[in-house]
């Protein structure tokens, strides 16, 4: 996600324009929904007593959850998005939590060497212009031993509720982009060979990718905000018209009916749970 090249400057454009914006407005709804994984990352890092790192924090949730399960450390997110860290510092200051946050791009920050005792993610390390790269800055930031502890997707076909809106969309849009499967982006580690074969050229040892299913759910009222303003249906509908996005977002909300229980929306989520040591 360097300012350098094509990807990373769709990337740095991307997540401090509509996605960015569509991801603090949405921020309540998508950090309950993700909550479980935020979880699992304080329970990892609760025993931390130096500084916990959190790649691609967002809106900040997992980075204060993070800072109340291990109240000794010293717990900073960092993400390429402004709109992004300044919900983020509102949100740390409004819970009066001591976690702080940076905007900055993670491949190539000049983090103080071998300094962090972890390094935790939520679904923020895929979109690297240059994986290896990034990692290895990354490793270089983290003391001798230090931990790796980040969560991805797995496969989008692991993953069908988070390409249902794009599967109906691309019925009604001809020229509808398609995902690259090799990223940058949400499905870029859905290959434990390939993210293996990233981390041990970054210097990364001891690597671990263990699957995870997680039940996840919102509330119904929220899904058309949901499917009308994320993922790539987000990006086309932000610049379409208002009989577009109409008929659009009635269109795809049909095709989320199976996931529909009563006032509820229940999903699986499929990821990894990647662990290594500096």
């Amino acid at each position: 996600m360097s300012d350098a090249g094509p990807a990373a400057v769709d990337q740095k454009t991307l997540w401090n324009g509509a996605a960015g914006e569509a991801w603090v407005r949405g921020q309540d709804v998508l950090d309950a929904m993700l909550r479980p994984f935020e979880a699992m990352l304080a329970e990892a890092a609760a025993r931390c007593r130096g500084r916990v790192l959190d790649v691609g924090c967002g809106t900040g949730a997992t980075t204060l959850a993070v800072a109340e399960a291990a109240p000794e450390a010293e717990c900073a997110g960092v993400d390429i998005s402004e709109p992004m860290i300044a919900a983020a510092v509102a949100k740390a200051k409004a819970a009066g939590s001591s976690a702080q946050f940076f905007c900055a791009d993670a491949q190539d920050h000049g983090f103080a060497d071998a300094s962090i005792e972890m390094i935790v993610s939520r679904f923020g390390v895929m979109f690297f212009r240059d994986p290896v790269a990034a990692f290895a800055n990354l490793r270089r930031a983290a003391m001798a031993g230090g931990r790796l502890h980040v969560i991805a997707w797995r496969s989008a076909d692991e993953n069908p509720f988070m390409t249902t809106a794009e599967r109906a969309a691309v019925k009604l849009i001809p020229d509808f982009p398609v995902r690259k499967a090799e990223g940058p982006g949400q499905f870029a580690f859905a290959d434990a060979t390939h993210v293996r074969g990233i981390l041990e050229a970054a210097g990364w040892r001891d690597v671990s990718l263990m699957p995870v299913d997680v039940a996840c759910e919102m509330p119904e009222p929220a899904l058309r905000n949901y499917l009308m303003q994320m993922g790539p249906l987000g990006v086309v509908l932000n610049r379409a018209d208002a009989e577009t996005r109409d008929r659009l977002s009635t269109a795809v909300r049909a095709a989320f009916n199976r996931y529909v229980d009563g006032d509820t929306v229940r999903f699986d989520a499929a990821c990894w749970t990647i662990t290594a040591r500096a």
